[in-house]
């Protein structure tokens, strides 16, 4: 029962994470910009995750944990929020949502480089499908309605998945010594601070707020939230594997909701990319 509970949970999780682009591209069509929406998605997680941790009693940072605070904060919600909703504004949301699980490539060679880690074959063939699945998506020009092929897409849809993965090399420090919450309740309102000085800082239209509060609360705080709850019940290579219906989520509502298609090759591509995830994951015990 506990293990079912747990598969629930992340699917949850990555159900909610892949609804991020689908419905940022209806906060898009209000007229805001991918970083205001990047910003007020932070905004308003934060408010969330600042009354949990207010309730909990778990606000408390050392001082000499402040700069790392900063510099998480700075990249993985000011640099990961930002250069997503860039990519599924200049690239489309299935395509964005795929990039974005580069990520484990991006963990497996920055351990290597960086930690010492040994690089197996599996996982450097895990890496080598996610670079394929990204060559091919790259080939999968003029394919999505509405959007032309843009290399700043790509960019922006690599960068994101590198930023997202140095929530991993952050959260090994940070997440053994806090509460989540509390970290989030930090990183969130420093990250979101950061972003002003790039965007026209107005109070949306009313029109906005359905998609930005879903963002804020169900993709952000409720899909941490559930992930958590999930990851005591599974172990870490199982929940790494359900995760990755995120981008299936993400391409089929994109698909439903904004006509949009990545083709043959982006197709292919996506199934390469989700294929190495898997290679990757299912190596670790």
């Amino acid at each position: 029962m506990e293990r079912f509970k747990g598969f629930f949970f992340i699917l949850a999780a990555a159900a909610l994470w892949g609804c991020i682009g689908p419905v940022a591209k209806a906060a898009f069509a209000q007229g805001l910009s991918p970083l205001e929406v990047a910003f007020w998605r932070a905004i308003i997680g934060w408010a969330f995750f600042l009354v949990h941790a207010l309730v909990i009693r778990k606000m408390g940072i050392k001082k000499n944990d402040l700069p790392t605070i900063f510099i998480f904060a700075v990249i993985c919600v000011t640099g990961f929020y930002g250069s997503y909703q860039l990519a599924v504004d200049l690239g489309g949301a299935a395509k964005a949502s795929v990039l974005l699980y580069t990520a484990p490539a991006w963990v497996a060679v920055m351990a290597w480089l960086y930690l010492g880690e040994k690089i197996t074959r599996q996982a450097l063939a895990g890496v080598a499908l996610c670079m394929a699945g990204v060559g091919l998506i790259s080939a999968s020009t003029g394919s999505i309605t509405g959007h032309e092929f843009s290399w700043a897409g790509i960019i922006f849809g690599l960068l994101a998945g590198f930023t997202y993965a140095l929530y991993y090399i952050f959260g090994k420090k940070l997440f053994t010594r806090y509460h989540p919450v509390t970290v989030f309740s930090w990183i969130l309102i420093l990250g979101a601070v950061c972003l002003i000085p790039f965007i026209n800082l107005t109070i949306p239209a009313k029109t906005a707020w359905p998609a930005l509060v879903f963002l804020g609360f169900m993709s952000t705080y409720l899909a941490y939230f559930v992930y958590a709850r999930g990851l005591v019940r599974l172990k870490a290579s199982q929940a790494a594997v359900i995760a990755t219906m995120e981008p299936v989520v993400a391409a089929l509502l994109a698909y439903l909701f904004w006509q949009e298609n990545l083709g043959l090759w982006g197709y292919a591509g996506a199934v390469l990319v989700i294929s190495g995830v898997i290679t990757q994951a299912v190596q670790r015990r």
